[in-house]
């Protein structure tokens, strides 16, 4: 069987949950849009499910998802209602619900990206980690933007610095995807039923999936089919 698109998922604001998309464009630094924005605290720190350098944990985020409009307007949600991306009553609902001010700032010096413009896993991996571990790896745990049909567990695994062509872009594989407890929240409209980081960290030593950067720009689908030099 060949390798093709199964499912593209685009994060319009960094750790909140994301969008299901038919086809998009790559850009040089990614899904166009994916991840542009993030929730930016007074010190620069961006939120999310983990407190490094660059982040500070505050898992009110996961409880809101992001969309783009046709217009290429971006919409914030919770369970009390939708605001613009850009608009001040997006900040002070977030800042009531994380206790600390912040901010929904687009991507400056700093990049949104962590260690690849673009992440993907394939299909035959997931299933796999599902029959071994008996848990739900729901892609939308590991926030990857491409799901892969594939019939070979971790076969991405074999192609790093190999360059995919998909429709008329190109991506070439760079690394690994080391994870954390991110991948054990509820996010994104997924349940964390069963503990995913525990194992990994036992036999795949903390990593999933692949991260990948633009090698040519285009338009990428459901359904197009993958070739690999």
């Amino acid at each position: 069987m060949g390798v093709s698109v199964a499912a593209l998922r685009r994060y319009p604001v960094k750790s909140m949950g994301g969008e299901a998309l038919a086809s998009v464009v790559l850009n040089p630094r990614g899904l166009e849009g994916d991840r542009w924005y993030a929730v930016t605290d007074a010190d620069g720190h961006f939120a999310s499910g983990k407190s490094t350098r660059r982040f500070r944990r505050r898992d009110q985020v996961f409880t809101y998802t992001a969309s783009t409009a046709p217009s290429g307007d971006v919409v914030a949600a919770g369970a009390d209602g939708e605001w613009p991306v850009g608009e001040r009553s997006l900040d002070e609902e977030l800042t009531r619900a994380m206790g600390v001010e912040v901010r929904v700032t687009p991507e400056e010096q700093i990049p949104h990206q962590d260690m690849g413009s673009v992440s993907l896993v394939g299909t035959a991996t997931l299933a796999w980690c599902a029959e071994r571990w008996g848990i739900n790896p729901d892609p939308r745990r590991l926030r990857v933007n491409i799901v892969l049909a594939t019939d070979e567990p971790f076969v991405e695994e074999q192609w790093t610095d190999r360059v995919l062509g998909v429709g008329s872009a190109a991506l070439r594989v760079v690394q690994r995807v080391p994870r954390c407890r991110m991948v054990d929240i509820d996010q994104d409209g997924a349940r964390a039923d069963g503990r995913l980081l525990k194992p990994l960290t036992r036999e795949r030593d903390m990593f999933l999936a692949m991260y990948a950067d633009v090698e040519q720009v285009g338009v990428i689908a459901l359904g197009d089919e993958v070739t690999i030099s």
